[in-house]
């Protein structure tokens, strides 16, 4: 999850042609300070310690690309193609802007490296003096994180159809630990990965999740009848992501009485798949020293945003802020949307005006989800205003709708429905005020539902009583000072049912 264009003539207007000709013109490429390139561009000089750090992480046996790039032989193979696709920066593939704040993940490629790579194909491929060839990088044969300290396995395969809706299916993994562990990352590795779409982690420390599994008789459980929420969110894998490990000081604790409950969403493909999911755990030296939670805008993936995009919309945008009440360092941060989305932005306003950008996308992606690490620890004062925007397009004009003529499309867990979020994963300054933050959360989260109820033509009575119980100036509104009644109403009445989770 870390990557890194020399101008192949002295001239920029030389450049500029060849990466034309490409059809792959970087603006950026052509307007940068750039190196001048080796008259004699070979792939063990200048190619391979490119490819080796960049790309072949991915690019060897059992990985999720489609060829290898392990040698002289791959490359000189895919020459035309590395080139192409490194000037239009589709690979290596990473869609968080450069130039607002650092990722320590980031898979972006340097200008000189993209001009290196397209002379190196324009001067014939040469393979160059061996001797001068860096060692080629070891990998953990069918693993991203190297050898894991505990594998677990779906007990048996589970049949995807090759027609029909999308499928939300729950599988345990008894873990059988001999004794409690502190646990930095885990791996996901699917074998049917043309139809698994994301999945979720949980760890089970009830037994709940193995009561249900045995009352179905297929594998696992329904995942649309039950969401898991009694259970710990371990975060999850989605199409494209790559596992992180947590910082050194951070770590969930896995108990010894634990299953971990993977939550898979599977989206038919045309023909019969079996899925038997592996998850490798990567366990910590040591106990954390700090606590750690996400703040997520808009919350529960946009449950609660009134998600609801008519057929044509070219800019749709969902939006959400929240201020923080307590001190925070982000140290990390995720996207998720599906096939509509086209833009994301995060920013992060501090009390003395300071404006910090922490994720922009300008050009979405729905194969390519990341978990985005930043390279140094943001401060994130109390009283910091993070303002989330997802933008979509809903229209014919966009080439990645999946439906055609487009139809209206609202907030649900389907492919083609859609769903908004921003997860920003922070730590508190101090440990013993994470429940402050907790409640800000909580909070704000039932004040959505309370905004959304509000607009909810639907339900015009109910929402005529709430008004007449708890709008005491009769303005027709529910005003801030009158909102922690209507709060404590809610949480009391089960209103809130279904949702609790997400606060």
């Amino acid at each position: 999850m870390n990557l890194t264009a020399r101008t192949f003539a002295p001239s920029l207007l030389a450049s500029t042609v060849v990466l034309s000709a490409l059809g792959g013109f970087n603006a950026n490429v052509v307007a940068g300070n750039l190196k001048p390139l080796p008259e004699n561009v070979t792939f063990s000089e200048h190619v391979a310690p490119i490819l080796f750090q960049n790309c072949t992480r991915c690019h060897r046996p059992g990985e999720a690309a489609p060829f290898a790039l392990q040698n002289y032989q791959d490359a000189q193979k895919r020459g035309k193609q590395i080139a192409e696709v490194t000037a239009k920066r589709f690979m290596p593939p990473w869609h968080a802007e450069h130039g607002h704040v650092e990722f320590s993940n980031e898979r972006r490629l340097t200008d000189d490296q993209i001009a290196l790579l397209g002379a190196w194909h324009r001067q014939g491929m040469k393979e160059g003096d061996p001797a001068k060839l860096p060692t080629t990088p070891k990998f953990t044969e069918g693993w991203q994180l190297g050898k894991p300290d505990l594998i677990v396995k779906m007990p048996e395969p589970f049949e995807v159809a090759a027609e029909g809706k999308d499928i939300y299916r729950n599988f345990v993994l008894p873990l059988n630990l001999p004794e409690g562990k502190w646990v930095r990352a885990l791996e996901f590795r699917p074998v049917a990965r043309a139809v698994v779409h994301h999945s979720l982690y949980y760890l089970d420390t009830s037994g709940d999740a193995r009561k249900f599994d045995e009352r179905d008789p297929k594998p696992g459980y329904n995942g649309m009848s039950r969401s898991n929420r009694q259970f710990e969110s371990l975060g999850g894998w989605a199409v494209g992501g790559e596992p992180i490990l947590l910082p050194s000081e951070l770590a969930y604790r896995f108990p010894t009485n634990s299953d971990l409950v993977l939550q898979t969403h599977f989206h038919p493909n045309g023909k019969i798949e079996h899925e038997t999911s592996t998850v490798g755990i990567y366990f910590a030296d040591k106990p954390p020293t700090r606590k750690f939670t996400t703040i997520q805008l808009p919350p529960l993936f946009g449950r609660l945003s009134g998600l609801d995009m008519p057929a044509g919309a070219t800019n749709y945008t969902v939006k959400d802020s929240f201020t923080t009440p307590i001190d925070l360092e982000a140290f990390a941060v995720t996207p998720h949307a599906h096939y509509l989305a086209r833009t994301f932005l995060l920013t992060a306003t501090l009390p003395d005006g300071k404006q910090l950008t922490l994720l922009k996308i300008s050009d979405w992606d729905f194969n390519w989800q990341e978990d985005c690490a930043f390279k140094h620890r943001l401060k994130l004062p109390k009283g910091t205003r993070l303002d989330s925007t997802i933008t979509y397009d809903n229209s014919a004009g966009n080439p990645n709708n999946p439906t055609s003529p487009p139809k209206r499309v609202k907030w649900g867990p389907m492919s083609t429905d859609e769903m908004a979020a921003i997860t920003l994963s922070v730590i508190p300054a101090r440990d013993e005020e994470i429940d402050g933050l907790r409640t800000a959360k909580r909070t704000h989260n039932i004040d959505l539902f309370i905004d959304r109820a509000l607009e909810d033509t639907r339900k015009r009575e109910q929402v005529e009583l709430m008004k007449a119980t708890f709008d005491k100036n009769a303005n027709g509104k529910i005003d801030p000072d009158e909102r922690p009644g209507l709060r404590a109403f809610l949480e009391t009445s089960g209103m809130l049912k279904g949702i609790e989770g997400g606060f």
